[in-house]
C-alpha cells in the first residue's frame, strides 16, 4: 500500500510539473524582434535588404508583420523573401505528451531538451541542404500566424485547464490527430507541378524523421538513447560536444535509404583532418553500417559526382574563449555565418541553447527551441507541418552568446569540401588581436597525430568525454 501510495504521489508530482512547464514555456514570450533597415541581414549565407528606395524613416517596426510575398528568391530580398526564408527552416523545439523516453517516465523535454532539440535543427538543416537545396522555400511558410502573445497564451490555458483536470481524473488528456490521408498519387499538370509536390514529399518525409517517438530515426527519444551510451540520462543537460557526437551517431545508424547518401564527421580537439574528412566522402562500408546503400535508389538532388560517394555534415565543436565570448570572435562568426555551405551554430546564452542562424550589426539572429507545444503524430501521411516552422525570429548581442559551440558545415561532394578547405582556410587566419584560429584544418588523417577516436567497448567509454573535469558550459575537452 505504502508503495501505491509514493507511486500516486510520483505521478501527480509529475503532472503538476508538466503543468508548471506549460505555464512557463507558453506565456513568458519577449516582445517582437526588430531589425534595422539600413543594415543587410545574412541568414545561413544569403544576405538581404529591407531598406527600400525613399525610405528615410529611421524607425525598425517588426518585420513579422508584412503578410506579402515576392516572388524573387534570390540572394537580395526585402522583407518577405527573409521571413519566408527564415519560416522555412525547420523548427524543433520542446514538445509535451509524447512516449516515455528511454530509462525513464518523462513525457517532455521541457527545461532541459534544448540543446538537444538545437542539434535536430542544424541537422535537419543539413538534410535540407541534401534533399531540397538552399534555394528550397516552403510554399506555406508565409501563412504561418505570428507566434504573438495572446495566441500562445490562450493555448496554454486551454492546455493547463486539460492538463489540471487529467491529473485530478487520472487519465492521460491528450488526444491524437485522426484526419484522413490525402491520396498522394495527385494529377500533376506539369514537370514543375510535379517536381514542387515531390520536394513536398521530401520536406514531408525529412520532418517526420525527427518526431517525438521510439520510430523517429532523428528523434529525441533515438537522441536520448544514444545519450545513455555517454553517461547522459534524460533530464540531464547536454552540451553542443556532446550533442555533436550523438547527431553523427544517429546519422549513422539511420536505416532509411535516402539517408545512406549523408554522414557526419566530428573533428577532434578543434582540428578537422581533411582526409578523414575525404574518406566519409567515400562509398559506405570499411565498418560503416551501410554497405547496402550504394544499391539503393536515391534522389539525384543529393548526387555526387561519383555514383558511390555521400555527403558529410562536418561538425565542429569550439570554445569562443574563457568564462565569456571574445568579442574579437565576433568577426570571425560573422565570417562563417556568411557561406552558403554553414549550418549555423548550435550555442546560446549559458544554459539556455538555441540554434543561431545569421546576424545583423551586432546581434546573432536565432531559433528558439524553449516554446512547449503538444505532440505531434507523424505517422500520420498528412500531420499538420505549420507546428515545425517558426515565422518569428529572435536576436541577441553577440556579447550574451556562451562560448562552448558547435559550428556545422555541409559539404555535398569531395569538390566541395576541397572549395570549403581553401575558403575555410583563409578564414581561419588569426587576427592581429586573435593570436590563434578557433579551429584548425589540417592534412591527413587522425591516426597520424596518434589520437583515439574509437569507443571502448569493454568500458562503454567515450575517448572525447573527460568525466573527472567539469568545465564551463559542459564543454567537454578532448
Amino acid at each position: 500500500m505504502e508503495n501505491k501510495g509514493s507511486e500516486e504521489v510520483e505521478k501527480i508530482k509529475t503532472k503538476f510539473l508538466s503543468v508548471w512547464h506549460n505555464v512557463k514555456y507558453s506565456w513568458a514570450l519577449k516582445s517582437k524582434t526588430s531589425f534595422s533597415r539600413n543594415s543587410p541581414v545574412l541568414l545561413l549565407g544569403k544576405c538581404y535588404h529591407f531598406k527600400v528606395e525613399d525610405d528615410d524613416d529611421d524607425e525598425s517596426p517588426t518585420q513579422e508583420a508584412c503578410s506579402e510575398a515576392t516572388d524573387e528568391d534570390c540572394a537580395m530580398g526585402n522583407v518577405e523573401a527573409f521571413r519566408r526564408d527564415f519560416a522555412s527552416r525547420v523548427w524543433l523545439t520542446y514538445r509535451e505528451e509524447f512516449p516515455p523516453l528511454p530509462g525513464s517516465s518523462l513525457t517532455s523535454d521541457c527545461g532541459w531538451g534544448c540543446m538537444l532539440r538545437a542539434g535536430q535543427m542544424m541537422l535537419a538543416q543539413a538534410l535540407v541542404l541534401h534533399l531540397l537545396g538552399r534555394d528550397w522555400m516552403w510554399s506555406e511558410a508565409l501563412s504561418l500566424q505570428p507566434l504573438d502573445t495572446e495566441t500562445w497564451t490562450t493555448s496554454a490555458a486551454k492546455r493547463l485547464v486539460a492538463s489540471f483536470e487529467a491529473s485530478m481524473q487520472g487519465s492521460p488528456g491528450s488526444s491524437q490527430l485522426n484526419t484522413p490521408g490525402k491520396n498522394p498519387a495527385q494529377a500533376l499538370g506539369s514537370a514543375e507541378e510535379a517536381d514542387v509536390h515531390m520536394k513536398e514529399m521530401y520536406h514531408r518525409t525529412l520532418v517526420s524523421w525527427f518526431g517525438d517517438s521510439p520510430s523517429s530515426q532523428l528523434g529525441i527519444h533515438t537522441l536520448v538513447q544514444l545519450g545513455l551510451l555517454m553517461g547522459k540520462q534524460a533530464g540531464d543537460w547536454y552540451g553542443p560536444a556532446i550533442v555533436a557526437h550523438i547527431l553523427k551517431k544517429s546519422v549513422e545508424d539511420a536505416t532509411d535509404p535516402i539517408l545512406a547518401r549523408i554522414t557526419a564527421y566530428v573533428s577532434q580537439d578543434c582540428t578537422v583532418y581533411s582526409a578523414d574528412v575525404m574518406d566519409s566522402h567515400g562509398a559506405p562500408g570499411g565498418g560503416q553500417d551501410k554497405s547496402e546503400a550504394t544499391s539503393l535508389p536515391h534522389n539525384e538532388q543529393s548526387c555526387n559526382e561519383h555514383p558511390d560517394s555521400r555527403a558529410v555534415i562536418i561538425l565542429i565543436p569550439v570554445r569562443l574563449g574563457g568564462e565569456k565570448t571574445n568579442p574579437d570572435c565576433f568577426n570571425f562568426v560573422k565570417n562563417l555565418l556568411s557561406l552558403d555551405y554553414c549550418l549555423g551554430i548550435i550555442g546560446g546564452k549559458p544554459k539556455q541553447a538555441c540554434y543561431i542562424v545569421g546576424f545583423q550589426d551586432d546581434s546573432l539572429i536565432y531559433m528558439d527551441p524553449h516554446y512547449c507545444q503538444s505532440f505531434v503524430d507523424v505517422s500520420s501521411g498528412d500531420f499538420p507541418l505549420q507546428s515545425f516552422h517558426c515565422p518569428s525570429p529572435k536576436k541577441m548581442p553577440f556579447s550574451k552568446m556562451d562560448p562552448s559551440c558547435t559550428i556545422g558545415f555541409y559539404s555535398r561532394s569531395l569538390s566541395e569540401f576541397e572549395r570549403i578547405n581553401q575558403e575555410l582556410t583563409k578564414v581561419l587566419q588569426p587576427s592581429a588581436k586573435e593570436k590563434y584560429p578557433v579551429f584548425t584544418i589540417v592534412q591527413g588523417r587522425s591516426r597520424d597525430y596518434d589520437l583515439s577516436a574509437s569507443l571502448t567497448p569493454e568500458k562503454g567509454e567515450w575517448p572525447f568525454i573527460r568525466r573527472t573535469v567539469t568545465t564551463s558550459g559542459d564543454f567537454v575537452l578532448l
